[in-house]
């Protein structure tokens, strides 16, 4: 017998490796090692055949998988497969005369309830509350999986290849329809035939006037506690299973009433829908994403809607539009364009090269290149200042230079050949 710590520690680091395997073993009850392993190589590309092989044993240690004897084959751990089928929905449509026992067990704990009741026996009393509360629990489990199942059998009816034949591409449907969907509703009928309905309700009275009677008595609160929440967990299985009936009913009776044509597009919208159903609309989208593109269910086409001549000059007529007249700007009497100096920068830094060492590069440029622009002077000297090839210091003191038409306020950057 495994370790139930390390069959859970194996199930946490191969999780991936372990759901491909539960999808597998739908159409394979045995697997073999090669299946396995080429399982193991589509989760983790990166792995050679040694580490695969050690993904394997791991598995095999852990009892995950387990080897069938006389034979090399491995079949999935009952427990493991029905955990992972439970939470990835991946569950097996379960048979009618299963739900309809368990809900004819309903009936015997009911009457065993009022029994223990009638004979003031507590042990009894709450022996079948118990047992309800099991039985609830487990139909309600039934009823999740098998809606889950049906929604399954109907996805893949519909992103079937759509060349396969009607008859073959949902004959599984039908049948689950005949010999599932049918019986349930029968069950489930409100009127006189249906026995789920009928049980439920005599169950929930039972519950009910047991828990008055023992309030009345004053009996303990935990009795009545257990009392009460058994009848809770009755009338919620009521609402719930009207509600899985109502969805597998409204989902198959179209498709056995008229099998209707599926192109490319609604078959991969089906398949689509189901693995968003199961997983998740994020996780889905981006397996979908990892894998490859995304199925052909989207079609991008750009155009553009322009509005014809013929329509404007109708339109216009229709409404007398007149257009304005719109007057341009013109250049005012006086005003001039400062137009760009033509400056010799390489003659002004060999000057300046000659120059060395300046106290304030502004106050230099302003004295021997007055007659240029302001604009002009202030874009020299900041060219200047980052020239790496001289020493430029810059003073703490504040100077001010006046130029044509503006007057700077500057820290004097002193010029000298480097050392």
């Amino acid at each position: 017998m495994a370790n139930p710590r390390s069959l859970v520690y194996a199930l946490y680091t191969h999780w991936d490796t372990v759901e491909i395997l539960v999808r597998l073993s739908r159409e394979f009850a045995v697997l073999t090692c090669d299946q396995v392993l080429s399982s193991i190589a589509k989760v983790s590309v990166q792995l050679d055949a040694e580490a695969q092989g050690a993904v394997l044993r791991a598995l095999v240690n852990a009892d995950i998988l387990q080897t069938l004897p006389r034979s090399s084959d491995l079949q999935l751990n009952a427990y493991v497969l029905e955990f992972v089928r439970g939470l990835t929905r991946e569950h097996e449509l379960g048979l009618a005369a299963v739900l309809q026992a368990r809900v004819a067990a309903i009936r015997e704990a009911t009457e065993a309830l009022n029994d223990g009741m009638t004979g003031a026996d507590m042990d009894r009393v709450r022996g079948a509350a118990n047992k309800l509360a099991e039985l609830f629990r487990q139909i309600s489990l039934q009823l999740d999986q098998d809606r889950h199942a049906l929604l399954e059998l109907a996805e893949n009816a519909k992103s079937a290849d759509s060349s396969m034949p009607m008859t073959q591409r949902y004959r599984r449907v039908l049948e689950a329809y005949d010999h599932y969907v049918e019986p349930m509703n029968q069950m489930m009928d409100t009127g006189p035939q249906g026995s789920f309905y009928l049980y439920l309700e005599d169950a929930e009275r039972a519950l009910d006037l047991g828990l008055e009677r023992l309030s009345i008595q004053g009996a303990l609160y935990s009795h009545r506690l257990q009392l009460r929440q058994v009848a809770h967990q009755a009338k919620e299985l009521r609402r719930f299973g009207r509600l899985v009936a109502q969805q597998c009913a409204d989902t198959l009776l179209p498709l056995r009433e008229e099998l209707r044509q599926h192109n490319a597009l609604t078959s991969a919208i089906s398949l689509l829908l189901g693995q968003v159903r199961k997983r998740g609309l994020r996780r889905a989208l981006s397996r979908q994403s990892e894998n490859s593109a995304l199925p052909v269910w989207r079609n991008e086409r750009v155009f553009k809607l322009q509005l014809g001549d013929e329509a404007r000059a109708v339109m216009a007529a229709a409404r007398q539009y007149q257009p304005q007249a719109v007057a341009f700007p013109q250049d005012a009497p006086g005003d001039t364009v400062q137009l760009l100096e033509h400056v010799d920068e390489a003659g002004i830094r060999e000057y300046l090269t000659r120059s060395l060492p300046v106290g304030s590069l502004l106050d230099w440029l302003n004295t021997h290149y007055a007659y240029l622009q302001d604009a002009t002077l202030l874009r020299l000297f900041h060219d200047l200042q980052h020239e790496p090839v001289w020493h430029i210091e810059t003073a703490d003191q504040l100077e001010k230079t006046t130029l044509k038409t503006i007057r700077v306020l500057h820290h004097p950057h002193r010029v000298s050949i480097p050392e």
